[in-house]
């Protein structure tokens, strides 16, 4: 077989369930982030059979697939649109997450067009400076949006750890809980979504200190810690999950003895200039069909007894180490959430479920 990237659905639907469970104790739902797997109509309708109430995607591209494949759920666009997909973001999503009121003025303008009625969730920004409206412009913004014809002002969500690594924590949650209750009571609204964040809120939700502390906290959007069972802020495994839901295989074609230090005048390699290499005498090198051009090569674990040593393009190196391979055999590395999320986007990797 090609290379390819193995998928175990039965426990991406045991790692959403228990997360679904444990989250509902605390009164939150959960958007399953459909991203990492391509909007995949297959995980998707797992993610709802595990009881996920919605899927959220940065990518309407992702979005339109699931619909065509009649994927039956709520659907959050959870990235702001783009001025040039405002008809496409309201044909097939039925939420989008803002920061900018000239993009939700053009939502208004296409969603009345079609008589629709598009919902709003505004990001805010708690200090990892992504996306977001700065907390004191917030109440401004929702004044603007609830004049708006055929949109309807959802809620208010944030997001952290994903620019510069800002923690969860009882500081910018209560923050962000204080702003839903001044807008509600400012508008006399009472907002259906207050998204705390992602995967990496989870360790301040379970954490004891938190616990019926998590002020209008309502949804969380999860896809990594699902698709591989790990806490985004430290990449430790989550208690009770899976960290195998995928495997990524690749096949040998060239296995040699040769010696560990390349020999030559030294200049930038394919991918920049490469570190120094420890000399370790000559060594069992493995040569896979399988490089940067398919995943992220660094965030690639290989099996036991096997060391990755480098990649370019289109090859990866291995240290076999005491293995004794031949041509055409294969093997299975585990993947991180940047692997994964190239893995799933090149067309040279098969995606076998």
């Amino acid at each position: 077989m090609s290379v390819r990237l193995e998928i175990n659905l039965r426990k991406i639907h045991h790692n959403a369930h228990v997360l679904v469970e444990r989250l509902a104790v605390y009164g939150i739902s959960v958007t399953g982030i459909a991203k990492a797997t391509l909007g995949s109509p297959a995980i998707a309708e797992v993610f709802l059979e595990a009881g996920v109430t919605m899927l959220g995607d940065s990518r309407i591209e992702n979005i339109e697939k699931m619909k065509k494949a009649n994927i039956s759920a709520p659907m959050s666009l959870i990235r702001s649109p783009m001025l040039s997909q405002i008809e496409r973001t309201v044909e097939f999503s039925d939420t989008s997450f803002n920061t900018e009121l000239e993009i939700i003025i053009a939502l208004s303008r296409a969603a009345k067009l079609v008589n629709r009625t598009h919902g709003i969730v505004l990001m805010v920004e708690l200090g990892d400076l992504r996306e977001g409206i700065m907390p004191d412009d917030v109440e401004d913004m929702v004044r603007s949006i609830i004049k708006l014809p055929n949109i309807e002002f959802k809620g208010i969500g944030a997001n952290l750890a994903c620019r510069n690594g800002v923690s969860p924590d009882a500081i910018n949650m209560a923050e962000l809980s204080a702003l839903a209750d001044s807008i509600d009571n400012t508008f006399g609204i009472a907002m259906s979504i207050v998204s705390g964040g992602n995967s990496s809120n989870l360790e301040w939700i379970f954490s004891e200190l938190t616990a019926g502390h998590i002020g209008r906290i309502n949804n969380l959007r999860l896809g990594e810690a699902i698709l591989l069972g790990r806490n985004p802020l430290d990449r430790e495994p989550i208690e009770g999950l899976y960290t195998d839901v995928f495997k990524l295989i690749g096949e040998i074609i060239e296995f040699k003895v040769k010696p560990s230090q390349p020999w030559g005048e030294i200049a930038h390699a394919a991918f920049g200039t490469p570190s120094p290499i420890r000399n370790q005498g000559d060594i069992s090198q493995a040569l896979l069909a399988i490089g940067e051009q398919d995943t992220d090569t660094e965030g690639l674990s290989p099996p036991p007894g096997f060391k990755v040593l480098g990649a370019s393009s289109d090859h990866i190196i291995l240290n076999a180490k005491e293995n004794h391979l031949a041509i055409g055999d294969e093997i299975a590395f585990g993947v991180n959430y940047s692997a994964l999320l190239r893995s799933m986007t090149s067309p040279f990797v098969s995606k076998v479920i």
